[in-house]
C-alpha cells in the first residue's frame, strides 16, 4: 500500500506533523497535509487521494462541509480526528460520510492499525471487478436476480427491502446512522425514525436464525445499524 495517497487536513501543525511522521513509519509515503479547507481543496483539483483525515474545526470552514464535499466525487475512506467527542458529534461525522471518528487526545498506534484496516478494504475493493452478488456466512443477495438466499432457500425481495439491504451490504461493516439509511433508501430529507426501524425489523425477519437477537444486522445504540459478518462481493 505504498502506493496510496493520504490527505491530511489540521490546522495545528504540531499534530498533523506528527501524524505525517507515524504514517510514513508504517511505509505510507505519498502524505498531503493542509491546514485550511481551502488549501485541500486546491490540491483536490490536481491530485486524487485514496484517504481522507480530516479535523472538524478549522480556521476557514468545517470538517463536516469537507467530507460532504469528497463523498460527492469519492468513495475513499474519510476519518475525523477532532476534540469534539460527544455522542452527537459522532452522529453528525457519520451522517456526513465519515467511515470513522477519532477524538483528540489518541493512540497513535490506534490510529495506524485503524487507517490499515480501512486503506486494505478500499484498496482490494478498487482492484476487484464490480459484482452484483454479495455473500455472508447467513445469505446471498443476487442484486440483478432482486433475490436472497438463506440456508438453501430462496426469496424474493422487492421495493425498500431490496434498497435497504443492497446499501447495507455495500457499507458492510460500517456503522450507518437511521438518518442516512433513510436519505439514501427513501431519497427523502424528513427522517422517519419509526420507518427505518420497520424495514430493519421486517429484513431482520428474513436473513436471521433469530430475527429478537440479530447476529448479521446488529444496532449500534444511538446511532444506526451495521451489517457485521464476512460479507464479500
Amino acid at each position: 500500500m505504498q502506493d496510496v495517497s493520504i490527505l491530511v487536513l489540521e490546522d495545528e501543525r504540531a499534530i498533523a506533523e506528527m501524524i505525517e511522521i507515524i504514517l510514513r513509519k508504517e511505509g505510507f509515503l505519498n502524505i498531503t497535509l493542509c491546514e485550511t479547507v481551502q488549501e485541500a481543496k486546491k490540491k483536490m483539483e490536481t491530485l486524487v487521494f485514496d484517504f481522507y483525515l480530516l479535523d472538524i474545526m478549522l480556521p476557514d470552514g468545517s470538517g463536516l462541509d469537507m467530507a460532504n464535499m469528497i463523498r460527492e466525487q469519492s468513495e475513499a475512506p474519510i476519518f475525523f480526528l477532532t476534540a469534539k467527542g460527544s455522542d452527537a458529534d459522532k452522529l453528525r461525522g457519520f451522517m456526513n460520510g465519515a467511515d470513522d471518528y477519532i477524538t483528540k487526545p489518541f493512540n497513535p498506534l490506534e490510529l495506524v492499525a485503524r487507517v490499515k484496516v480501512q486503506l486494505t478494504r478500499y484498496v482490494k475493493k478498487k482492484d476487484v471487478p464490480e459484482s452484483h452478488i454479495f455473500s455472508c456466512s447467513r445469505f446471498t443477495f443476487d442484486i440483478d436476480a432482486a433475490e436472497v438466499t438463506v440456508n438453501g432457500t430462496k426469496e424474493i425481495i422487492s421495493g425498500r427491502l431490496f434498497h435497504l439491504l443492497k446499501y447495507l451490504c455495500e457499507n458492510a461493516g460500517q456503522v450507518l446512522s437511521k438518518e442516512q439509511i433513510y436519505e439514501r433508501v427513501w431519497g427523502d430529507c424528513l427522517f422517519d425514525d419509526n420507518t427505518v426501524m420497520v424495514h430493519i425489523r421486517k429484513l431482520r425477519e428474513k436473513i436471521e436464525k433469530k430475527p429478537g437477537k440479530p447476529t448479521c444486522i446488529i444496532t449500534v445504540r444511538g446511532i444506526g445499524y451495521k451489517l457485521v459478518g464476512d460479507v464479500h462481493s
